[in-house]
């Protein structure tokens, strides 16, 4: 009786030192392949970024490449701080369906609700279509002019004057089209709605409450701990161009690290900021007026990956780059930040995702 207990314990410990050898082998694996991924992209000697990979809330990768600063020669560190361009739209979104929460607005609100002399000539533009992308209304950063403006501080409203009157490209909910006005818009709406600005509602709201200590609204002249360098590739690298962070505004202006988005993740995973029940509203694949499906929710794409449902969404600004992975069947997140307009994190990032489904 006593050899049979023997012997059944030692097997349960077989067993479970051989799982744990082979997860460890299987790490070991995950690690090596995603560093040489990574590797090869982002060198020693030129711009790079860093890289953050969790499975079921815990950080199992968390690696920086390449240099911060290009002049100086120093070294991508884990935490350093980029500007993440349209990531911020999730920030955007998310403050929107707070604001909602506490009855301060509606999705279904018309813009001429907030701003009473936006020309809308007879169409329906509400709260909805500009959180999807399917207003019409013309994409600031798509016009010809926007040079003229890159450099000068604006208010909200003055950016908004820069493009309401452009003829809209569709009508309201025929088509999707990746709109930046409609985020700006969206960044007046919250302003108008709580009486502070955007970032600070964003700062207290959101990076306060989290505790988001790396994250913050841009700014070209304050000091800011481990900031990276932005460059750009123009036969050769260079420093970005600077320009005013009211031009990218609610649509792109928000700055953090993987660790701090890694944090941001996990609040929308657990309901932090909004219930579970609005939370499915930003990541529900919304459709147009005939019925299409427009693989977008409030500031996330819905796509796949192999098969696997994948909540993502990337940005680009001068000097910076961003991509985000979240596979929700798996838990699995991916965040990449890079300091070059130059070398995209966005597929390698798509990449990184797949491999860490198949461990």
């Amino acid at each position: 009786m006593k050899k049979a207990l023997y012997l059944k314990h030692l097997l349960l410990v077989i067993i479970f030192l051989a799982f744990n050898s082979q997860s460890k082998i299987y790490a070991q694996t995950l690690e090596s392949s995603i560093d040489n991924l990574l590797n090869v992209k982002y060198s020693d000697s030129t711009p790079g970024g860093t890289f953050l990979i969790s499975k079921n809330g815990n950080i199992i990768y968390k690696k920086a490449f390449g240099l911060a600063n290009l002049e100086l020669n120093v070294p991508m560190e884990a935490d350093n701080v980029f500007e993440i361009g349209s990531m911020t739209k999730q920030f955007t979104a998310i403050s929107i369906l707070m604001l909602m929460e506490k009855g301060k607005l509606n999705l279904d609100d018309k813009i001429t609700k907030f701003i009473p002399d936006y020309p809308t000539n007879g169409h329906k533009i509400t709260i909805h279509h500009l959180l999807t992308h399917t207003s019409g209304i013309k994409s600031y950063t798509s016009m010809k002019k926007l040079n003229e403006i890159s450099k000068q501080d604006l208010t909200p409203l003055e950016l908004i004057d820069f493009f309401k009157n452009e003829p809209i490209d569709f009508v309201p909910g025929e088509k999707f089209k990746y709109n930046n006005s409609g985020y700006v818009i969206l960044g007046y709406i919250i302003e108008k709605v709580t009486g502070q600005s955007y970032a600070n509602f964003v700062e207290e709201q959101i990076f306060k409450t989290l505790k988001m200590t790396a994250s913050q609204y841009a700014s070209n002249s304050e000091v800011i701990q481990n900031r990276a360098s932005g460059y750009q590739d123009n036969e050769g690298y260079i420093n970005t161009r600077e320009i005013s962070f009211t031009l990218t505004y609610s649509a792109g202006s928000l700055m953090s690290s993987v660790s701090d988005m890694f944090t941001w993740q996990e609040a929308i995973k657990n309901n932090l900021l909004i219930s579970k029940k609005t939370t499915e509203k930003a990541f529900t694949n919304y459709i147009l007026n005939n019925g299409e499906p427009i693989n977008y929710g409030y500031g996330w794409n819905i796509k796949t990956i192999n098969n696997i449902r994948s909540f993502e969404h990337g940005g680009a600004i001068w000097g910076f780059k961003s991509m985000g992975v979240y596979l929700p069947d798996l838990d699995i997140y991916v965040i990449g930040l890079t300091n070059c307009l130059c070398n995209s994190p966005t597929k390698v990032t798509r990449e990184i995702a797949e491999l860490a489904a198949k461990y």
